[in-house]
């Protein structure tokens, strides 16, 4: 068979006889029920992302695997953030040569941010000869056209075209019983200086509201107890949508949805933040009063310098207007240590805003230069030894603030999603509150995916422990 599948004009959509027919050919290449391992490296999007793929493959007759030597396909997800999340994946990718040698009809693919990038298509096409299947992040509508082509005309398939609008309709695998991700929107408008995202996501755009509601319904009657929106900037939902639409009605259109859950977001950038969405999420009933709002940096000539558009005032009105609508709302944030030309005193800046705002959560990174990005391009003053001694400075602030905030909880009792086995023994629970604290308790686990109060009689660094009443 000599039929094409992969064709430049290729409808936005997905094809029925082209799933179909790989199928056939999936069912001819293996002698067996075939077995896929797929795993992803990297953000709450490609995770989202590798459900929508399962669930390709699971049109395709593929099983699943937790273990790649025992696959008959491997696909690994990608991510381009940082440079190490590259040199893993590529470690991953050589461990499987031998497996691929001894057994040649196995199929290896990778896909996501990291091979959007025409350089490292590159660099795989020419040094890894072994890896059949190879496209980016706007395409993964694509794979049974992409597996069809590589049986069906026994040609290695190198694919970068991306879908201008949002693909509907692909099935999803879900990782997890309790806890659901609901993508809005993809790409990013903001070029952030430091930020690979736009440039391998491409530009916003977002899903129709009646597509995400209907989603968000089907989720609730599945059972799903939390859902998180996604998006690169969830605060530009709606751009480019007619009728329009903004990311704040759409919280209160999901709000109406009837039923035991609920919702959360990210992530949300604070330029685009408004106060009409704080209002929406505190007259909710069903979403979280927690909310994601990565700053950076505490120093306004760094955020300049990292292309963000906002300074440390309008961020902290931001804080301060939240809490005066939600008493309980709690905040977590994104903090880069060692930004190109930050100074120890714009650093320290970020330290009193730390202790200012006093975020339950952070997730902190030590620069990484990406290439391609206009960060790449300008002078770091700050050696490697010094962005360590601030960031391990930067942690025990952050952990002395969860400490004290986890002592405040002895005595109270929190409402509590339980979502996995804790780690403190065989009977122990774990889940979050609504505003995003990790709670471990004792019961069996047919708990898990229920809603319990949980009276707090114990703390620790990095979550608080009690007793279901």
């Amino acid at each position: 068979m000599n039929k094409s599948f992969i064709t430049n004009d290729i409808k936005e959509q997905l094809d029925e006889y082209v799933i179909s027919r790989a199928k056939e050919l999936v069912a001819e290449r293996f002698d067996h029920p075939p077995m896929a391992y797929v795993h992803s490296f990297g953000c709450q999007q490609n995770a989202a992302d590798a459900e929508h793929i399962k669930g390709l493959l699971a049109l395709m007759g593929f099983g699943f695997t937790d273990m790649p030597d025992n696959a008959d396909f491997v696909l690994f997800n990608t991510c381009a953030v940082r440079e190490g999340a590259e040199d893993r994946v590529l470690g991953h990718v050589g461990a499987l040569k031998n497996i691929k040698r001894n057994r040649p009809d196995m199929m290896i693919a990778l896909c996501g941010c990291m091979t959007q990038q025409q350089t490292i298509a590159d660099k795989i096409k020419h040094s890894f000869p072994y890896v059949d299947i190879v496209f980016g992040t706007g395409s993964f509508h694509l794979l049974p056209q992409m597996i069809a082509e590589r049986i069906g005309n026994k040609k290695r398939v190198f694919y970068s075209g991306s879908a201008k609008s949002v693909v509907e309709g692909i099935p999803a695998v879900r990782d997890d019983s309790v806890k659901a991700w609901l993508p809005i929107m993809k790409g990013c408008d903001n070029f952030c200086s430091y930020c690979i995202v736009p440039y391998v996501r491409g530009r916003e755009v977002s899903r129709r509201p009646e597509m995400i509601i209907a989603e968000a319904k089907e989720l609730i009657a599945k059972g799903y107890k939390e859902i998180t929106l996604l998006g690169q900037n969830v605060n530009s939902y709606g751009k480019g949508l007619e009728p329009k639409v903004t990311f704040s009605e759409l919280v209160k259109e999901l709000d109406k949805i009837e039923g035991e859950f609920r919702m959360r977001f990210m992530t949300s950038h604070p330029k685009d933040c408004s106060r009409e969405l704080i209002d929406a999420i505190a007259e909710s009933k069903h979403f979280c009063h927690h909310i994601h709002l990565p700053v950076q940096s505490g120093n306004d000539v760094v955020l300049k310098a990292m292309n963000r558009h906002y300074n440390i005032d309008s961020y902290l009105e931001l804080i301060s207007y939240a809490r005066s609508k939600m008493d309980d709302v709690t905040f977590s944030s994104d903090i880069i240590v060692g930004f190109p030309g930050e100074t120890r005193e714009q650093f320290e800046d970020t330290l009193k805003l730390i202790k200012e705002v006093e975020y339950n959560a952070l997730f902190t990174f030590i620069y990484s230069k990406r290439n391609g990005t206009p960060a790449a391009k300008m002078e770091n003053v700050v050696s490697e030894k010094e962005k360590s001694v601030w960031f391990r400075e930067l942690l025990a602030v952050q952990q002395d603030i969860c400490e004290r905030q986890n002592q405040q909880m002895i005595g109270k009792t929190l409402r509590v999603l339980l979502d996995s086995e804790g780690k403190s023994g065989e009977d122990a629970l774990a889940g979050r509150t609504e505003g995003n604290i990790i709670v471990e308790t004792f019961g069996d686990r047919s708990l898990i995916g229920s809603f319990v109060n949980v009276k707090i009689d114990k703390a620790m660094n990095w979550a608080v422990q009690g007793t279901i009443v």
